[in-house]
């Protein structure tokens, strides 16, 4: 089974970048559409940006215009970066298809954002 594992994450100041990575231990190339998500504590989980296997993209309200998601279908890796950081951005971040289906979700990064 593919295993998601994300990275990147960390502590930065308002207005800051990061840029994460989800590398999948298979294929992602057959998958539409990949996705990153996240979830703020005490909130659902929500998604983010997602991007087809083609390379559209869509972002959410909160994404748009800070936010740049990418994959590569060669190395397997769908990538977030993040610029103009707010503490609201804090969370935990992953990433899975969209719609979730048979990919397990990986440990997450954790992504805060604080003077």
């Amino acid at each position: 089974q593919v295993q998601l594992v994300e990275s990147g994450g960390g502590l930065v100041q308002p207005g800051g970048s990061l840029r994460l990575s989800c590398a999948a231990s298979g294929s992602i190339r057959s998958i539409a559409t990949m996705g990153w998500y996240r979830q703020a504590p005490g909130k659902q989980r929500e998604l983010v940006a997602r991007i087809t296997k083609i390379g559209s993209t869509i972002y959410e309200d909160s994404a748009k215009g800070r936010f740049t998601i990418s994959r590569d279908n060669v190395k397997n890796t769908v990538y977030l970066q993040m610029n103009s950081l707010k503490p609201e951005d804090t969370a935990v971040y992953y990433c899975n298809s969209v719609p979730v289906s048979f990919l397990r979700w990986g440990q997450g990064t954790q992504v805060t954002v604080s003077s």
